[in-house]
């Protein structure tokens, strides 16, 4: 009963922080696209942390 209910939230629940940066990662085209992209997760860029430039 609780694994239904559980499946049916989960469709109904936007994908979570992982999943968003798994994707961005997945659509790099080449290893400095992806490097590029680590950085910018790195940074916050999904987890709303503000930018340290020091």
């Amino acid at each position: 009963m609780f694994g239904y209910v559980s499946k049916i939230a989960k469709t109904f629940r936007g994908p979570s922080i992982e999943e968003r940066e798994l994707a961005y990662l997945n659509q790099s085209i080449d290893r400095v696209d992806l490097e590029y992209r680590q950085r910018q997760i790195d940074r916050g860029m999904f987890r709303g942390r503000p930018n340290n430039f020091l």
